[in-house]
């Protein structure tokens, strides 16, 4: 029942995390900002919400928080920021359709990486489940695959795997609190962008969409993301995470009367009908087998 409780948890705080980190497309649509300083932004009000979070768990030991977090903690800081960055400039080189059904691949990418680094293999349903919901991206994609450029799906394929590596880096050190990471990745991020970025071009009222899209978007996803990781398995983790797709779909036509194609509705009912059905216990349990 422990395990059972555990991995329940882990996984109600990655949908969360997927739910919000699929807002993206609802506030990039309402602040009317370059690309560079919305990244600039974000990247700044979310690493400053996570610093409170982690000056709050530590009791104002903020220091000594980062200093613990060890080599696999700056290693999922300079993954994460630097997979952003990739995902920015694939949007730009590439079809949108290709980055989706790229980033469909994680859970096989970070499958493999999860067996390499950590010996952790991930349950046939999973996969499975993974495969399907694959195959509804790619669904919602539809015929634009077709039309990418190689540079851009580089990209796309770098940010899956930095983000792959970024999970199993986390759940390797699931002793360890993540929580500084993804709050040094957030300022790194900025860091990375500034020199592009015109962060005095902002509006006053632009400024306050910004914090909201930091704190609310970027800085709880990841804070979710940091959380709920250690507590199931890797590739179960990176499948939830592709929900993603469909309710940034969902989230864009609610609010701004974009309806998708039927195309994409089926795909989306398939993505959101996999991990739903990956998320239901077996008799086995589904319990990733794991060396040492």
């Amino acid at each position: 029942m422990a395990f059972l409780s555990k991995a329940w948890l882990g996984t109600i705080l990655l949908a969360a995390s997927a739910v919000v980190y699929s807002s993206a497309g609802f506030f990039t649509r309402l602040i009317q900002v370059d690309a560079w300083t919305l990244l600039f932004w974000r990247g700044l009000f979310a690493g400053a919400f996570l610093a409170i979070v982690v000056a709050v768990q530590q009791r104002g030991r903020l220091l000594q928080a980062v200093r613990e977090i060890g080599l696999e903690g700056a290693l999922v800081a300079v993954c994460s920021a630097i997979a952003t960055i990739c995902f920015l400039n694939a949007m730009r080189l590439t079809t949108v359709a290709d980055v989706l059904v790229i980033d469909a691949a994680a859970p096989f990418i970070t499958a493999g990486i999860a067996w390499v680094l950590i010996g952790e293999c991930a349950s046939a349903k999973t996969l499975i489940a993974s495969l399907v919901a694959m195959l509804g991206v790619a669904m919602m994609a539809g015929t634009a695959v077709k039309e990418g450029r190689l540079l851009g799906d580089l990209l796309a394929l770098a940010m899956v795997t930095l983000m792959s590596t970024v999970m199993v880096l986390i759940r390797r050190k699931r002793g360890v609190n993540m929580v500084p990471a993804v709050c040094l990745s957030a300022f790194l991020c900025s860091l990375i962008v500034s020199p592009f970025a015109r962060p005095w071009s902002v509006e006053p009222g632009e400024l306050g969409l910004l914090v909201l899209f930091g704190v609310s978007q970027f800085g709880l996803g990841q804070l979710l993301l940091a959380l709920g990781t250690p507590l199931i398995s890797a590739t179960r983790g990176a499948l939830i995470g592709v929900l993603q797709t469909p309710l940034g779909t969902l989230w864009v036509w609610l609010s701004f009367g974009e309806q998708p194609a039927l195309a994409t509705l089926i795909g989306g009912s398939i993505v959101l009908a996999a991990v739903l059905a990956d998320m239901v216990p077996s008799r086995s349990r589904d319990v990733v087998t794991q060396s040492n």
